[in-house]
């Protein structure tokens, strides 16, 4: 498992804003997991992209805390005592889950060091850092590493691993009895622009998405082992022995005139999907990105004041009775 996002977490690679644009709902973060060699991006600069998945979970911290407050307070939460963040990436959502479950010894597993580094770094700052661990890892292979756990967060982690199914069994055998497995899959596409800018052709974003659902489809044919799956996680839940608890969304949305840090995020956002989208956008949206891009233009993000932040995060439970 290589994970790589911020959480939403999860993404050199994450969906909700493709970060790494390998997803078509998300980037992200925030954010996570594949199998060795399975993704065509190399030689990251985790200096660079590091705080990027930061901000970017940052940004969606709110979205976090209402899914783990929402998990704490079902009528079947489990006692939750350890805590395996799957794709953790820099330790946003690591952290925030340290928070919620205030009893629970929380393992942030990925197979980047320099994200663990600044998991650790950022759970010793939150002052967390006596129930925080890190785990590097490779998943499949390193499955028998992660111990018991009775929630497990895999956030847009899954779908970097090639048989998602065997995943999830692999999962559920880690679960104690009552233990809930938290799946960030789906959601809605990011947009940050409206329709029409004024330049280029009108639906720029929804040009970026599809070329980023290739992208996406890519990176899932090329993964070891990769299987197609029907993406109803309820029946793959009870196909690996859990029972379904529920599904809901969870809203960012941030309206324009935007702040200076959510401002900043959107071209950091949108410079990295410019670069690993490559010759799958067309050579007038290309130029149009690089206008947008373009701090001296008046027309770009820098200066936009249609400029915004909306996006949607949707959480998936199985539980082991």
């Amino acid at each position: 498992m290589s994970s790589h996002a911020g959480h939403g977490h999860h993404d050199a690679h994450a969906p909700a804003t493709p970060v790494d644009a390998h997803a078509p709902a998300h980037a992200h973060s925030p954010a996570h997991v594949h199998g060795s060699g399975g993704d065509p991006t190399t030689d990251i600069d985790w200096d660079v992209l590091g705080p990027l998945l930061e901000q970017e979970a940052e940004l969606n911290g709110a979205q976090y805390e209402e899914a783990a407050r929402w998990i704490a307070a079902l009528p079947t939460a489990p006692n939750v005592r350890r805590v395996l963040d799957i794709g953790s990436g820099p330790g946003v959502v690591s952290c925030l889950l340290a928070e919620v479950f205030p009893e629970a010894e929380v393992v942030a597993v990925d197979a980047t060091p320099a994200l663990l580094e600044r998991a650790k770094n950022r759970a010793r700052r939150l002052g967390v850092i006596d129930r925080f661990l890190t785990l590097e890892a490779e998943l499949p292979a390193d499955f028998d590493r992660l111990g018991e756990a009775d929630l497990i967060w895999a956030g847009n982690s899954l779908h970097h691993l090639g048989d998602q199914r065997a995943a999830l069994a692999g999962f559920a055998g880690l679960l104690r009895p009552g233990g809930t497995v938290a799946l960030v899959e789906g959601g809605l596409p990011t947009r940050r622009l409206p329709r029409d800018i004024g330049i280029g052709q009108p639906g720029l974003e929804a040009r970026m998405g599809a070329a980023a659902a290739t992208r996406f489809q890519h990176m899932r044919s090329e993964l070891p082992g990769a299987k197609r799956e029907t993406e109803d996680w309820s029946a793959l839940f009870t196909a690996v022995g859990l029972v379904p608890q529920g599904t809901r969304s969870f809203l960012l949305d941030l309206p324009a005139p935007l702040s200076g840090p959510a401002r900043d995020h959107v071209v950091a956002s949108i410079t990295r999907e410019r670069e690993v989208l490559g010759e799958l956008l067309s050579a007038e949206d290309s130029a149009v990105l690089d206008r947008l891009l373009d701090p001296e233009d008046p027309e770009g993000l820098h200066h936009r004041p249609d400029v915004h932040l909306l996006t949607a995060r949707t959480v998936h439970l199985g539980r082991r009775d």
